[in-house]
Order: structure tokens, then C-alpha cells, then sequence
């Protein structure tokens, strides 16, 4: 690994330290809520433990806590999860695992997981900012939903502590810097547009999937052509015979009718004698 390589991995994990204490910090949040909406402790972590997407779980508690049946909150939550879906898919081919590697990194692609990746130049600090990411997120977001299912209603309303914004303030942060060309920025608006145009006639998780769409529409639009190939590319039939450092000289057996030949050579035809 170079030195510019080590750098940018410590850079990674930098920001995958930061983001995952200000996203896991939102995990108490989540575990006072469960809580409240009426389920107890086991079913608190077990859900978090297993199910481990921030919106989904806030999103099935929702529907639990409005009386919803079962049903409605697994779609629900299921529909909202779809999205980690298309961050597998965009994650596949640059982290390249296999075995129980590819099922634990599966189970830790989130929102910041894949922000934080994606963010990197090389394929180390990718590896590095997606592992550090997802790990210290599930680690610090369990831990604390704990300690919010625990405090219960001790703690009150969670959102007057101002922890519903650190997750979206950490992945703000993010994108931002990936705003600078301006079909970044029409991107992020026109996904904008549309998750709020469908907010309020269509089922949770719908809107976010949406956004996903117009994004993916307006990058394959946006792709860059492939660049022609110029003439310093072009490989001439037969050049592959010609030597690089013989002056243009031809091999034996080369039969180019506008070759010289052997003229100005020793022992071509201005060296040779005709015999008397």
C-alpha cells in the first residue's frame, strides 16, 4: 500500500468514526420510541439487532404504534428497506466478497455505509470507510437503542433532546462535498421534488425508492460518451512486425511497396559492386 493509499484509509475511517457516533447517537432515540409505541425489551433489540435500517425501524414502530396489524408495519418497513437493495447492487462489484463476508456486509449496507464508501477514491479506503461505517454504526446504534428502551418514558419526548437531527445532519454532511458539479445538484433537487410531490398519497418508503429512480435516470442520461480514439492510438495492420528502435526497419519477409529497402544500409544495394 503506497503512502497516498494509508492517508486516504485514515482519512476513511475518520469519517466513519464521526458519522457513526452522530448516526448511532439517534439509536436511543429509537429504543425510548419502540418502547412507548408497546413493545417490550427483547423485542426492542431483537428487532434492531436483526432488522438494523435505521427508517425501516422507525418506520415499523409507526405503524405499530397507530394501531396498524403486523402486516401493514412489515410492508411498511420492507418497502422503505428496498432502498438498501440498490446500495447492494452499486456496493457488489467494489467490495468483491465472498462467503460470510458478503452476508455480513449485506447486513451492514446502510445509507451511511454506502455514503461513506462511495465518498472514496481508492478501492482500500473504500474497503476501509464501508467496514469502519457499518460496524461502528451497528455497534454504537445497539448499544444506545438499549439504553433508550431501559429509560423508557424517563426520557421523555426523544426528539426534545434534538437526536432526530444528528443522523440527518451526519449524512448532510456527506453529500454535500458531492454536490459541486451541476449535474449533481439538479440531481439532488429533481429527487427532492419528486419524494415530496408523493408524500402524501403514497405508502412510506415509496418516495425515497422514487427519488432512487430519478437518480439513477438522470446519471445514466448524464453518462460521459467514450472518448474516440485518437491517432496516437491507432496500431497500423502489421506494425506489430516493425521494430521501435531499428529506424522503421522492417523484418524479413515484410513486403510494403513504398519500402526503400536496403538502400543506405551496409551491404544494400548503394554498398554492393556490380561485377564486370
Amino acid at each position: 500500500m503506497t503512502p497516498e493509499d494509508r492517508f486516504e484509509v485514515r482519512a476513511a475511517v475518520r469519517q466513519a468514526v464521526s458519522v457513526s457516533i452522530a448516526t448511532g447517537l439517534y439509536g436511543i432515540s429509537f429504543g425510548a420510541l419502540s418502547v412507548v409505541a408497546g413493545l417490550d425489551l427483547a423485542q426492542t433489540m431483537v428487532l434492531s439487532l436483526l432488522l438494523f435500517s435505521g427508517g425501516s425501524q422507525f418506520a415499523l414502530i409507526g405503524v405499530v404504534a397507530s394501531g396498524g396489524t403486523s402486516g401493514a408495519a412489515i410492508t411498511t418497513a420492507g418497502l422503505l428497506g428496498l432502498r438498501n437493495t440498490l446500495y447492494g447492487a452499486q456496493l457488489s462489484p467494489l467490495l468483491a466478497l465472498h462467503g460470510w463476508r458478503r452476508v455480513l456486509a449485506a447486513h451492514l449496507t446502510i445509507d451511511e455505509s454506502t455514503a461513506v464508501a462511495t465518498a472514496q477514491k481508492s478501492r482500500a479506503a473504500l474497503r476501509a470507510g464501508f467496514w469502519w461505517t457499518g460496524i461502528g454504526i451497528f455497534v454504537v446504534w445497539n448499544l444506545l437503542t438499549l439504553v433508550g428502551a431501559l429509560a423508557g418514558d424517563a426520557m421523555g419526548d426523544p426528539k426534545a433532546w434534538g437526536l432526530d437531527a444528528a443522523a440527518g445532519a451526519a449524512f448532510l454532511a456527506l453529500l454535500w462535498p458531492r454536490l459541486a458539479s451541476r449535474v449533481m445538484q439538479l440531481t439532488a433537487a429533481l429527487a427532492v421534488v419528486v419524494a415530496v410531490a408523493l408524500l402524501p398519497f403514497v405508502p412510506p418508503g415509496i418516495p425515497v425508492l422514487a427519488a432512487g429512480a430519478v437518480a439513477i435516470v438522470i446519471g445514466q442520461v448524464a453518462r460521459q460518451p467514450r472518448q474516440p480514439v485518437t491517432v496516437t492510438e491507432y496500431v497500423p495492420d502489421g506494425a506489430a512486425n516493425v521494430p521501435q528502435d531499428g529506424g522503421g526497419e522492417q523484418t524479413p519477409g515484410s513486403s510494403d511497396p513504398d519500402d526503400p529497402g536496403d538502400v543506405g544500409r551496409p551491404g544494400g544495394p548503394s554498398d554492393r559492386t556490380e561485377e564486370p
